[in-house]
């Protein structure tokens, strides 16, 4: 996991003499372009957001309000896949967490849950027992828990998930792709305009955002 500032130092890489502008965001400073762009899953004028997070990254913790609020704004124009970025290898305890919820239909409910656990109770959730012991004490059914976790369509995912990451160009969280071929990320934005605030930086990446779905709506 690379914490938010470490990402702005590494975001410095990608600086070009171009002037950055979270509301006219430019390829290169603000964001970039990925060479091979993804497939995308979604069908008709809606433009796909993925965001690659980690449960145990502070800075998706911080960016998750900001994130939400913004997915209710974009409304219909957008569809959201959240993907767990497998930090701990291929099988990863928090990805399994992630895509077991997932599956048992729970994500709803449990996705913030997860988030405050572990970063305003200051829960440890990087093991398997750990999880486990978690999930059930936090009202899920351990039987249809361990069911699911262990299941083959859980284990055939969280087994993809690191090539998923390679084909997105992903190894950094929070890193958000739009239309499967812009990439985004907190750590860029706030480097590119010399943003010093969390909370600044985030509403800065909302707008860098909004206006590449607006871009990608125009060819839709």
């Amino acid at each position: 996991m690379r914490s938010l500032r470490f990402a702005i130092i590494a975001a410095a890489m990608f600086a070009s003499t171009a002037i950055a502008s979270p509301a006219d965001p430019k390829n290169g400073v603000d964001y970039q372009t990925l060479a091979q762009p993804q497939p995308v899953q979604a069908t008709g004028k809606k433009v796909e957001v993925i965001e690659f997070f980690a449960y145990h990254c502070p800075a998706c913790n911080m960016l998750e309000p900001a994130f939400n609020q913004w997915i209710k704004k974009q409304g219909d124009n957008i569809v959201v896949r959240r993907i767990h970025l497998p930090f701990q290898g291929p099988a990863d305890p928090e990805a399994r967490l992630f895509l077991t919820l997932e599956a048992m239909g729970k994500l709803d409910e449990y996705h913030h849950r997860v988030f405050r656990a572990i970063h305003v109770e200051r829960q440890r959730l990087m093991k398997d027992d750990q999880i486990i012991e978690w999930a059930v004490k936090n009202g899920l059914d351990r039987a249809k828990f361990m069911e699911t976790w262990n299941s083959f369509g859980v284990t055939t995912k969280l087994r993809r998930l690191s090539q998923v990451a390679a084909a997105y160009k992903a190894n950094s969280t929070p890193t958000i792709v739009i239309d499967g071929k812009y990439v985004v990320s907190p750590g860029q934005v706030g480097q590119a305009n010399k943003i010093q605030g969390v909370e600044q930086t985030m509403q800065a990446t909302m707008q860098v955002m909004d206006a590449l779905v607006a871009r990608a709506a125009k060819t839709k």
